[in-house]
């Protein structure tokens, strides 16, 4: 049998609601081999976890190690969790909703070896402490918004991920910012998401072009709504000056809710990742501006607000580590 055989090696789900990213992993969280499994041809539990079990199969064949000696299986989902017992609660994106869906167990059933559960953007969350900012930096308190479809995050507090009693702490994208403002997903009305999420950034750019107020949007798209993205905006900004104020103006929102964290938590960083990550400077430059305008009781120089150099892989990286800590 290959000497690699006999080095422990750990397994890492990075669920979504189109997609399952699966890795088998070293101690050191070295990827070895990755593959990713639809969810979209059905969705439902059942078929989705046997589709992961035959991949995590796959994997530890490709990388000649036992599936008998994997040593932790780590897993990131789009919803709820209950984190003591691996139960899926609620995943809006997924068909059933997968409601009190016992996955840990039944992967532990099969694979022999511990399972934990944790929602996708706190998992992405310790994807960035253990193989992100928090790297160099592991005593580190800092705060992730992940920005894409929605906004969701994270909160590391000294080394560690601050998960509260649910596992729900760190919800960053729901704080309201405008009362009585849009509806959001989550029940409330003005939170963040819709103000600074691709979709409301990329409705203004949208309503911009079909205005006949974006005219290099329209170019670059060819007046194809579907096209219209925040790259898209990005790309134009320079040339249609409403578009760069679309892209400021979300991008101040952010910044005010990155200023509300910093004045409760204090950290050391804002780290912000994601689709919409990519705006890179527009983005973080104004999110810098924000805090430093807004935050007055100390100092927010030091602070780094920067983008994760992990982009979309966070959340599978932090489903290794949880695989690794779960050993």
């Amino acid at each position: 049998m290959a000497e690699s055989s006999s080095q422990p090696r750990f397994v890492g789900i990075d669920l979504g609601g189109t997609s399952a990213k699966i890795a088998i992993a070293d101690r050191a969280g070295h990827v070895m081999q990755q593959a990713t499994v639809s969810t979209q041809a059905d969705g439902r539990p059942t078929p989705v976890i046997e589709s992961i079990r035959n991949q995590i199969r796959q994997l530890c064949d490709q990388a000649d190690h036992p599936v008998e000696q994997l040593k932790g299986i780590g897993m990131g989902v789009p919803g709820l969790v209950d984190i003591v017992t691996g139960t899926t609660k609620f995943l809006p994106n997924l068909p059933t909703q997968w409601r009190d869906i016992e996955v840990a167990e039944q992967l532990a059933d099969t694979f022999r070896c511990p399972v934990k559960l944790l929602n996708d953007v706190r998992t992405a969350t310790l994807g960035e402490l253990r193989f992100g900012y928090g790297r160099s930096t592991p005593e580190a308190t800092f705060a992730f918004f992940s920005i894409g479809t929605g906004i969701g995050g994270g909160l590391v507090i000294d080394g560690k991920v601050h998960l509260g009693r649910l596992g729900a702490a760190g919800e960053l994208g729901h704080q309201t910012i405008v009362p009585d403002g849009l509806p959001c997903g989550c029940g409330n009305r003005g939170c963040l998401e819709t103000l600074a999420s691709g979709p409301a950034i990329t409705a203004e750019g949208i309503r911009l072009m079909l205005s006949g107020l974006a005219p290099k949007l329209r170019e670059l798209t060819d007046g194809h709504c579907d096209r219209v993205n925040p790259e898209t905006m990005a790309e134009a900004a320079d040339d249609d000056t409403l578009v760069d104020e679309a892209i400021r103006r979300a991008a101040a929102f952010l910044g005010i809710g990155a200023a509300n964290v910093v004045s409760m938590v204090h950290p050391d960083a804002i780290v912000v990742g994601g689709g919409v990550s990519l705006l890179g400077d527009r983005l973080i430059n104004e999110v810098r501006n924000q805090i430093q305008t807004r935050v007055r009781m100390f100092p927010t120089d030091q602070i780094e607000v920067i983008c994760s150099t992990l982009s979309a892989d966070a959340g599978l990286r932090g489903a290794i580590a949880l695989a690794i800590d779960s050993a």
